[in-house]
Order: C-alpha cells, then structure tokens, then sequence
C-alpha cells in the first residue's frame, strides 16, 4: 500500500469513529522535548501531569522558571494551571495517556545508552492500566520501541500488549527558532496496530496544529527521525571537507555554496563550522550505524561523516595554532576567549558542544583559556564580552551568538586581539581587510 492510500485509510478509521478520550495526559521527561509538550497539552485543554527524576530540576520548575523556552512557552508555562509538575511517581497513576520525552544518548563508545528509556517505560509500566496509550518520542534506532520500550511496560504492568495502546512519535524541535516549535512542526507516527496508530494519531492532531504523517510501523517511524538528523550530519560533512580543502587552494566556500545556491534545483546549502552539536545530529548517526552492524550491514559512508565532523574542532585550534605561528606566537601559554559554549545560537543548551572539546584541546596544549557565553553563566569571573576580549592573543568563535555577530574588527583591535578564529563563519570577512587583525574563517580567509 502506498503511503498516501495508507495515510488516507487512516483518515477514513478516525471520521467514521467515536471521539478517542484522553482526560489526563502524563509527559515523562522535562527537558528541551518533554516541557514545550506539556505545555501545548495543557493549553489545548488536558490536564497535564510533567514527571521528571530529577528533583533538581523539578524545583525548578516548580517556580515555573525553564532558560530553554520561547519567550511564548515562557508565559504558557506560568498560566498552564492544568499543568502539574512532580517527581513523585504516584502522580502518573491519574493518567490514560503516556509520552515518554527522554534523552537517548550515546557513550563514550558510542554505542547507544538506552538506559534512560529502559527506566521510563519500566515506571510508565507500574502505573499502566488496561485501555491506556503509551507513546515514545525518545529518539531511537528502529526496531528498540518494540525491543526496549514495549518488554518493559508489560513486566512492570503485568498486562499483555494487547490491553493497553502503543506508538512512536520520534520528537522534532529546534530549539531557539521562533518559526517552528513544537506545534508547527509536522510529525509522524508509528503504531504497534491500527488501533494504537489511530489513536496517537487522533492525540497528536489535537495537540498540534501542523500535519501528522501516519507510517506503516513503527519501525519506519524510527527510521525516519534517524535518516532526516543522518542527511544533516553526512552534508554537513561534505562541506566541511570541502572547506578545509578550499582553504589550501585559496577558494572561500561560503562564495562558493552561495553560488551553487542560486541553482533553483538538486542543491540544498549546508555550511562548515567548527564542530557539530545538539542532541540530535552528532548522536543519530551512531544508532543508525549500531543498527547496520546488528543486522549485517557496515554504514563506511555515515562513519566517514562521524569521523569528518568530529575533527572539526581539532582543526579549528590548528586554526588558531597556525595564526599565532604567523606572528611568531605558540599557542603555549597564550591567552585564547572562547566565544560561545553553547551548541548553538542564542540558546543555552550545552549537549554535545564541539566549544567543549575546543576548550578541552586547547588546554592540553597549554593554551590559557577564557571562555564566555553570555547564555550558559560560568563561575569564571568573567561578567561581560568586554572583560572576555580583554588582552587576549586570540579569540574563537565557537557559537554564532546574536552578540558575537555584531562584533567588528575595531572591537577585537581595541580589546588588544590580534587573531580571530570565526568558527562559525558568522563575521563579515571583508571588513577585516586592511584591519590589524588577523582574520580565518572556516574556509575562508582575508
């Protein structure tokens, strides 16, 4: 069946059905996914259970205080009173509906640690009733809802998976965009049957205002969140390579994929930078890959990509190690700012940050390191971008930040930089001709 009869059949189940109730929903997992859903959820009318560990976190959000949301959830979030928000496990039993919001990461090996969703689907399970509808959103390769997630609700419920419903809805956000949030992103389901499909389905179009795509598994459903965050990474790669190639041959690749961009079809830009971040791009990949191994198949192509961009910042600080050579300075015991922390422009998340692994190398080889963001506060003693810059040999622009990208060659000049690192390629490059500052972009250079 293709997907459009497919998506119209379900269509064709929810208009000749009785409405689905769902009176309580509860959201398992109050990070960057978990919090804006419970928010939606409970501006669209239900109550709302927000369950998380860590009770640290939930003091905080007690106060109804989150940094990572949108000025908008900001406010939902304060008026939300059909929202609870609890670690305390006994607050699920009210709840007929379950979306588990938890992070997926990998280890230091890469190999995926699905740990976190084995603990959430082993408490959803102890509060699991006959009838209910489970939904995870967690990332994960295909096959693991079903593998994972689905073993563990039974154990712990003592129900078969016939009485209660399940489905995949592989979460979509972008944090820091004010565009597209977590209800104008278009999303799509798998369900274990029809009837789960159905019922995700009839849930998620109440939730949100954009599309949802129902897939013919849920294993297709995994497989899509894995092959979009995939694409990225692997062109992402490509111009990175392209980058570091162009800057031996004197060629600017931000000209160049500028120029390829005005073809009207076939090419999508991608841009270098100094690393990849997020929870998403630089992690994905990984289970694609583990679940090629489990199944016979060696992804060289997705690997490559990995290696590719996880040598970014190892080249940004030759980067920065080659420019001091060019003014007869060692990077040992020279004073480098690091501009930016976070992953990612004006947002404070921290996960999978190449700034971190910048900071880390140019340490080992004897750098003094300074690093500000004036999203993620450190207790560094640094209070200002002014007091950051201040006298040192060289900065790196590590996250394209809304400040950093103001600044002009007189800031770093007045400051007493001599070197700018623009990991992010996020300056204007020609106003640093005829400037005392030594200017490298990704490549790209004065």
């Amino acid at each position: 069946m293709s997907p459009q009869e497919f998506a119209a059949q379900v269509r064709s189940r929810l208009e000749g059905a009785k409405p689905i109730r769902v009176d309580t929903v509860a959201i398992v997992g109050l990070g960057y996914v978990g919090l804006p859903l419970a928010i939606t959820a409970a501006e669209r009318g239900y109550d709302v259970v927000g369950f998380d560990i860590d009770e640290v976190k939930i003091a905080q959000l007690e106060k109804r205080e989150a940094n990572f949301l949108s000025e908008r959830e900001s406010k939902a979030f304060k008026a939300a009173k059909k929202l609870s928000i609890t670690s305390d496990e006994r607050m699920l039993d009210s709840a007929n509906a379950y979306i588990i919001c938890v992070p997926t990461p990998v280890h230091e090996d890469h190999e995926p640690d699905l740990t976190p969703l084995e603990s959430a689907s082993r408490i959803v399970g102890r509060h699991l009733k006959s009838g209910d509808l489970v939904i995870v959103e967690s990332t994960v390769n295909p096959g693991v809802c079903e593998r994972v997630s689905l073993p563990a609700l039974e154990k712990n419920s003592g129900l078969s998976r016939e009485d209660f419903y399940f489905a995949h809805c592989p979460e979509r956000i972008n944090p820091g965009d004010p565009n597209w949030d977590v209800r104008t992103i278009p999303r799509v389901i798998g369900g274990r049957n029809s009837h789960s499909l159905d019922r995700a389905v009839a849930l998620y179009r109440s939730l949100i205002d954009a599309e949802i795509v129902p897939m013919q598994s849920i294993k297709e459903a995994e497989a899509v969140k894995m092959v979009e965050n995939s694409f990225r990474d692997i062109n992402i790669a490509f111009v990175n390579e392209l980058a570091m190639a162009f800057d031996k041959a004197g060629i600017d690749i931000v000209n160049v994929i500028q120029g390829a961009s005005t073809k009207p079809f076939a090419f999508m830009p991608h841009f270098p930078g100094c690393g990849v971040g997020g929870h998403c791009i630089p992690v994905d990949p990984y289970y694609l890959i583990r679940y090629g191994a489990e199944n016979g198949f060696e992804h060289r192509f997705l690997a490559t990509a990995r290696r590719i961009n996880e040598r970014m910042p190892a080249y940004t600080v030759k980067l920065v190690e080659d420019a001091l050579q060019s003014r007869n300075r060692s990077l040992s015991g020279a004073t480098v700012v690091l501009l930016g922390l976070a992953y990612k422009k004006d947002v404070p998340d921290l996960r999978e940050s190449p700034s971190l692994v910048i900071e880390k190398i140019l340490k080992e080889k004897g750098a003094r390191v300074r690093a500000y963001d004036p999203y993620v506060p450190r207790i560094s003693g640094i209070r200002t971008l002014e007091e950051a810059l201040k006298g040192a040999d060289a900065a790196v622009i590590a996250t394209d930040h809304s400040l950093f990208r103001d600044l002009s060659p007189s800031d770093f000049s007045r400051a007493g930089v001599g070197i700018v690192i623009d990991g992010r390629n996020c300056l204007d490059k020609y106003a640093f001709a005829g400037s005392s500052v030594l200017y490298r972009g990704i490549g790209r250079r004065i």
